[in-house]
């Protein structure tokens, strides 16, 4: 039978607590509050007393996916804090969480529970709230449900009192301190993790002081706040599903941590559509031949060079004085001055793939063929793929169809053609002595 949530009122909480505290099981030092080694009385209650923190970045994730598909209001978890059917929904994503494992190396917690009972105090502030311990409890109250003579001992919890001047901002460094040991990292998903960097960071304003809170290296929490603003600029503006974290949660980590690091030092417009590479192949990824984290340099060193295969593939104009795609014309890019390459098509043509099979074909092999030939996989005959690509084109123009506006950009890409074709015909005639 589930457990089912009832609460206590606040003030009875208080008071219950309260005079626990009055005579306690014992104290023990606890080592990430106010800087320094605190005594904190350790109780026992009965498990229904103890109220689980909404603001708590393990069910981040869930909360909002919740949100979404209830349609409630952004603030319904947080404002549910006394209320017994948002604490219900809090036990379902906790105790879904304490269900969970790593094979070989993390065994659920619920199945510790079970075995070992309850070994470590939970920690709560003066009011009831658990500041550390969410998921325990959660794993705790469903054992107790089975009503067995195994389980009847959950029935109470030891738990360690916070003093009731606890602030907000202190709460948020506990969380902070306690993930910032190694064997609870696997506890957050990626999501969760970076939220709890950047409400630290919010606090300390200070991403050196939030790295030795978190024991990790100012280079890893910049990283993950870039990667939690690219999650949330994917979600709203491409997939437009803004706040499902759930479609990024499991397998994404690396690609969005990846990326910011791809996009460095480019101009706005090549940034952009390196994104829409990104993007796509993401969404995409299944059908690539191997792990998307192989195809990095695709939107990373090679964007330029993909985007401008992907757009010839399409006939996609990318620059000032190309032509449309619909006069069918042979673009060469002569890199004068006044030709400003624009993306805007390219990105255009990727947002509107998922209905396109041809577009996604068209971008892998673009991808694929860019970095075999990066590599030199493809060098033999990559010079007379090339040629034969551009022949092909060229044989395929119709100057009857061309907008005479056009005539003086046409004419010049013709004579670069033809300053192209003389410079590979003496090259060619070189390596042929």
């Amino acid at each position: 039978m589930p457990y089912t949530i009832t609460i206590i009122s606040p003030a009875e909480r208080e008071a219950t607590i309260k005079r626990a505290i009055a005579s306690p099981l014992r104290t023990e030092d606890f080592y990430y509050f106010r800087n320094t080694t605190y005594p904190l009385p350790v109780i026992r209650i009965k498990i229904d007393i103890p109220v689980y923190r909404m603001e708590n970045f393990r069910t981040f994730t869930d909360q909002k996916e919740y949100l979404i598909k209830e349609n409630l209001n952004s603030d319904y978890f947080l404002k549910g804090q006394e209320s017994e059917t948002v604490q219900q929904i809090q036990h379902k994503f906790l105790s879904s969480l304490a269900r969970k494992g790593k094979e070989g190396s993390v065994v659920p917690v619920i199945d510790v529970l079970r075995k070992d009972k309850q070994q470590e105090v939970l920690l709560i502030t003066a009011m009831g709230i658990v500041v550390n311990g969410n998921r325990r409890l959660a794993a705790m109250r469903d054992l107790y449900s089975e009503n067995t003579p195994e389980t009847a001992s959950f029935g109470h919890v030891n738990i360690m009192v916070l003093p009731a001047d606890a602030t907000w901002e202190e709460i948020i460094d506990i969380e902070a301190s306690l993930q910032g040991r190694p064997e609870t990292r696997l506890d957050y998903d990626w999501i969760g993790d970076a939220q709890l960097i950047s409400t630290q960071v919010n606090i300390h304003k200070s991403t050196a002081n939030v790295a030795e809170r978190l024991n990790r290296t100012e280079k890893e929490i910049k990283n993950s706040l870039q990667a939690l603003a690219e999650a949330d600029l994917y979600l709203k503006e491409w997939a437009k599903a803004e706040g499902q974290y759930s479609r990024i949660k499991d397998d994404a980590e690396q690609f969005f941590k990846d990326l910011p690091k791809r996009l460095e030092g480019k101009d706005s417009q090549l940034e952009s559509a390196s994104r829409a590479i990104a993007w796509t192949l993401f969404e995409n990824r299944t059908k690539l031949p191997s792990r998307i984290y192989d195809y990095n340099a695709a939107f990373g060193k090679l964007a330029a060079d993909v985007l401008d295969r992907f757009s010839n593939n399409l006939g996609i104009a990318t620059g000032q004085g190309e032509s449309n795609s619909d006069d069918g014309d042979f673009v060469v890019d002569i890199g004068t001055d006044e030709d400003v390459v624009t993306y805007d098509g390219v990105i255009d043509a990727l947002q509107e793939s998922s209905d396109n099979e041809d577009t996604i074909t068209a971008l892998i092999e673009a991808v694929i063929d860019s970095i075999e030939t990066e590599k030199g996989q493809k060098s033999g005959d990559a010079a007379l793929k090339a040629i034969s690509q551009a022949h092909s084109k060229m044989v395929s123009i119709d100057l009857s169809r061309a907008n005479p506006s056009t005539y003086a950009a046409i004419n010049k890409q013709l004579e670069a053609i033809t300053n192209i074709s003389v410079r590979l015909k003496d090259s060619l005639s070189n390596l042929n002595k």
